[in-house]
């Protein structure tokens, strides 16, 4: 038998316990076969929320655009042209053109 602390399938048949409060009190019972738990105690189930672990950058890191072409482009932080790393990357489906990003050396401005 399962614990019944951590009860959330039924016994005989494996199907997942759904809860009804009717007139004997609150109850564990099978959807598909005749099971019935009543429940006497309170039922707590916590589960603790992982975060998905992300990289800070999503265009690879600074390595990335060390290793990326390079061209004059008017910067709007330096408000002047200046050398600038550029990066094409497939952001829409691929039937649309890739979207060109672009780091200044000097100031690292996107």
């Amino acid at each position: 038998l399962a614990n019944q602390n951590n009860m959330l399938f039924c016994p005989s048949c494996a199907n997942m316990l759904l809860v009804e409060n009717g007139d004997m009190g609150v109850r564990f019972y099978c959807p598909t076969c005749p099971y019935i738990f009543n429940i006497n105690n309170k039922v707590v189930s916590k589960v603790p929320l992982r975060r998905k672990q992300i990289e800070t950058d999503v265009f690879g890191g600074d390595e990335a655009w060390l290793t990326s072409a390079q061209t004059d482009i008017y910067c709007p932080s330096c408000k002047e042209r200046k050398r600038c790393y550029l990066m094409d990357i497939q952001v829409q489906p691929i039937d649309e053109p890739k979207t060109t990003y672009y780091k200044c050396i000097h100031c690292s401005a996107r």
